[in-house]
């Protein structure tokens, strides 16, 4: 009898924590019509807030490929300047509600997955304003390691309106062109 409580309580956590990455931010809405052909391939890290498996890292970019059998895989990179060395997590991503609807939610680390929601991308996919579940995840990201004045002034107006605080973003450098991990022209 005790193990049946313990097994529905673990499946019932279980359940709350795979919707809890389904969610995404009120005010905001993920970019529908969206083509991840076109969003495959290398991405760089402009600016985020910060969270723990970024901490100090800076060069930091992100390669989207589909493995052998069709799953979208991610390949993310930076450089710890603290302790001088390339940092990668492999992942892999699904989809939410459809191939057309930029709601992801991302897994580096076995069964658990994080919101990842496409919430403003140009028509070029060149630029992309990326978001999480809540208001303590975000990104800027660009096909080359800088963004112009008018893209990164837009986002910061829609992450603002969204509620984001973007006075804590990081803002991160790229300079090295050394990353083992990323196969750059």
């Amino acid at each position: 009898m005790k193990n049946k409580i313990l097994l529905k309580t673990a499946c019932i956590g279980l359940l709350i924590l795979s919707n809890s990455c389904s969610s995404i931010p009120k005010k905001a809405e993920a970019v529908r019509n969206f083509e991840v052909d076109r969003y495959l391939g290398t991405w760089f890290e402009i600016a985020r807030l910060d969270f723990r498996f970024e901490k100090n890292l800076d060069n930091v970019s992100a390669n989207y490929t589909f493995d052998k059998k069709g799953n979208l895989m991610v390949s993310n990179s930076g450089f710890n300047k603290d302790k001088q060395v390339w940092k990668q997590a492999i992942g892999k991503a699904k989809f939410r509600d459809g191939k057309q609807i930029g709601k992801l939610k991302v897994s580096f680390f076995g069964p658990f997955y994080a919101g990842y929601n496409v919430i403003a991308l140009d028509k070029n996919y060149q630029y992309a304003l990326v978001i999480g579940k809540n208001l303590n995840y975000l990104w800027i990201l660009s096909r080359t390691k800088d963004i112009p004045d008018n893209i990164k002034t837009n986002f910061l107006a829609l992450a603002s309106e969204i509620g984001f605080d973007i006075s804590n973003l990081v803002w991160v450098e790229h300079n090295r062109n050394d990353n083992p991990f990323l196969n750059e022209k």
